[in-house]
């Protein structure tokens, strides 16, 4: 399990695992990426390599571990065999930089056939999963959503040795100290005896199991639901797993009853300002404002809510409340919690989006958002920074923008936008 960057205008990867779908029908698992530099297709490279100054940095490492209560036995175990593996930076280096608009992703992320397999594992796992929410208070829908999203119901796990990939990226540097505190959590995990090295596989980036728990994740939540004296995230098995996501949801503030959020429609001269993650009203109050459920009438009283657009002014909008929030504990990608909610709605039997969203429309490119920050900081709305992920600092800038500019305030880094800032 990883954490992005929520953006406005989805950046958003296709990640598919490796695997065999059995009786499911074939999906892949789908998570928003983090941003990226360049683009075209990842280079095809040899796998693993000897490389010097990586085993000079592991027979480092050693010592560091070491201090940290890491035996040479465990140590020993894990890096046997381990080499550098140049195919894991390559894929670091070349994370999709693929725009994907909301739209597109949910249409992935909530596809016929993700609905259909989420259904059918529901079924499969009925009993187990009544348990766990039970337990946790946390609904049976949305831990298969997760399920469904981050590994295609169990059928891409990631088959890569976890100690290999972690260790080449701590060495790496780009991200040392944070691989490096995954690779001792790893090593923890291995000495508990939860899992054995050759059984220890996930993705390139570290995650790992059924629900993609990252090993510090994995410490501080996974759980023994099967009663057999290991937190096994691993196997065929997907009990241990699933209760360790509904674990992470309880402990991250998940309300059972409450929805993660409501389809809304909003009143013509809608104030596009108050559509903000700090603004939280309750139900009747956005009611009297004349924002009502898709469907009709006025949205249940789940407690305070605030109005994300996902699309800006010519999408979907949604009331949110705080399970919201939980499922951004685990991605904070708001497209990625989105598509959680979606796909469990679907799951449980709810219908599909209502609003439309403005398919026609031509994403920004990386670079483009480069330059629209740069130029509306160079305007006097400070974006802090060029980087080119569309976050809080620039949808708002965005939106200051737009309201001095007599345009519509929605903060959506459009093409229309671009030419008005190229303007003015």
């Amino acid at each position: 399990m990883r954490k992005f960057i929520g953006v406005v205008g989805l950046v958003a990867a296709i990640v598919p695992f490796g695997g065999h779908a059995g009786t499911l029908a074939v999906e892949t698992s789908i998570r928003p990426a983090a941003k990226t530099t360049g683009g075209g297709a990842v280079t095809r490279v040899q796998m693993s390599t000897s490389n010097i100054g990586f085993d000079r940095w592991i027979d480092g490492f050693r010592a560091r571990a070491a201090q940290q209560g890491i035996r040479a036995s465990t140590l020993d175990a894990a890096f046997r065999g381990v080499r550098y593996n140049t195919d894991v930076i390559a894929k670091d280096r070349n994370q999709s930089e693929f725009t994907k608009e909301i739209w597109d992703y949910l249409d992935s992320a909530a596809s016929d056939t993700r609905i259909k397999n989420g259904k059918a594992a529901l079924r499969k796992h009925r009993r187990v999963l009544d348990r766990i929410e039970a337990h946790y208070g946390v609904e049976k829908e949305v831990v298969v959503a997760i399920w469904g999203l981050e590994s295609a119901y169990g059928e891409r796990r990631g088959d890569i040795p976890l100690i290999e990939a972690v260790s080449t990226l701590a060495f790496d540097g780009r991200r040392g100290s944070f691989f490096e505190a995954q690779l001792i959590a790893a090593l923890q995990i291995l000495q508990n005896g939860d899992v054995a090295p050759r059984n220890m596989t996930g993705s390139w980036a570290g995650a790992m199991g059924h629900t993609q728990f990252i090993p510090t994740s994995y410490l501080s939540f996974a759980v023994d639901f099967t009663g057999d004296g290991k937190r096994d995230i691993w196997s065929d098995d997907p009990t241990d797993a699933l209760a360790s996501t509904a674990a992470y949801l309880a402990k991250s503030g998940w309300r059972k009853g409450m929805p993660w959020g409501v389809e809304v429609t909003l009143p013509r001269g809608f104030d596009y300002t108050l559509a903000s993650r700090k603004i939280q009203k309750m139900p009747g109050d956005w009611g009297a404002a004349g924002v009502k459920a898709a469907g009709g009438g006025n949205v249940p009283d789940y407690g305070s809510a605030s109005i994300l657009l996902p699309a800006g002014s010519q999408g979907a909008a949604f009331m949110i409340f705080k399970n919201f929030s939980a499922i951004e504990r685990y991605n904070a990608a708001d497209a990625y919690v989105i598509g959680v909610g979606h796909l469990s709605d679907r799951i449980g039997g709810a219908g599909p989006i209502k609003a439309g969203w403005p398919r026609g429309y031509t994403p920004l490119s990386f670079t483009q958002k480069q330059e629209m920050q740069r130029l509306l900081t160079r305007k006097g709305f400070d974006t802090d920074g060029d980087d080119g992920i569309i976050g809080p600092n620039t949808i708002n800038a965005i939106r200051a923008f737009q309201k001095a500019a007599g345009a519509t305030p929605d903060g959506y880094p459009s093409e229309g936008l671009m030419t008005l800032l190229k303007r003015r």
